[in-house]
């Protein structure tokens, strides 16, 4: 039951994260660029249809406008679901998976610990301070994700002259691309200013996990966390995506609904 129950979910998260990354660089559903998702998906991209988040926090700032409509959303989505959308939603979430299952003989696989994933608040401070001191959205100039979706393909399709600063983004993104064939998920881990934005209201959102008191920490929920997160520990720590694969790995680990006065769920037999 338990074995069925996982395929079940990890299926189903493979789905909604396919459809995500068709829904997110659809064309034709262009109206929707008003809206700044929470996901990394680079608006510059030719298919791209939501706005950036963090490309739009930087340019607000930039210009010396609060950004009340971007905070907004990225606060409700926030308290209602934490870091939801960076495991079942974010395309290139979804790339890293992918590319961390494949086999490389001469590369070994390696965790990096939780702790580090402080320095993805430095990033997000690059993101909040330098257009104010520097003017221009820095951190979209080097970010991988808009090289891979937006500038690579915007010098094949219209020809443009390539730059030192161009080969300068793409050896970033190449550097990136290496370690996810090492490392589970580096960019969220280390990089991602929209994680660590949502990170923040993990601990306090809607949707939260819950270690029951038969844990034996035996380790097992650490070694599936794609965030390499001890969850009998920390299980709402801010690095955690809502993957729920420590939900599907241990019976003592569940979804946790604050809001609800039914008791925590059992994600495993409700799907």
């Amino acid at each position: 039951m338990l074995k069925n129950s996982r395929n079940k979910i990890s299926s189903l998260r493979l789905k909604v994260q396919t459809f995500f990354i068709i829904l997110a660089n659809s064309l034709f559903l262009k109206p929707l660029m008003f809206l700044p998702f929470p996901i990394m998906n680079c608006y510059s991209c030719p298919l791209a249809v939501f706005s950036c988040p963090i490309g739009t926090l930087q340019y607000f700032i930039g210009i010396g406008t609060i950004p009340f409509y971007t905070a907004g959303v990225l606060g409700s989505v926030g308290s209602l679901f934490g870091r939801l959308s960076c495991g079942w939603a974010c395309p290139f979430g979804l790339i890293q998976d992918l590319l961390y299952k494949i086999k490389i003989p001469f590369l070994k696989k390696r965790d990096i610990p939780e702790r580090y994933g402080i320095i993805k608040y430095i990033f997000l401070g690059i993101v909040l301070l330098a257009p104010i001191f520097m003017a221009i959205p820095l951190f979209c100039t080097i970010c991988p994700v808009g090289t891979l979706e937006a500038g690579i393909p915007t010098i094949l399709l219209l020809g443009l002259d390539i730059n030192l600063f161009f080969w300068f983004k793409v050896s970033i993104l190449i550097a990136i691309i290496l370690m996810m064939f090492i490392f589970s998920r580096p960019f969220c881990k280390l990089f991602c200013p929209l994680g660590a934005i949502l990170g923040l209201f993990n601990k306090i959102s809607g949707l939260r996990l819950r270690v029951d008191d038969g844990c034996t920490k035996c380790g097992r929920c650490e070694k599936v966390c794609p965030m390499n997160i001890k969850v009998y520990e920390r299980p709402n720590s801010s690095s955690c995506i809502r993957c729920l694969k420590c939900v599907e790995e241990c019976k003592n680990i569940s979804v946790e609904r604050p809001l609800s006065k039914n008791k925590p769920d059992r994600v495993n037999d409700d799907i």
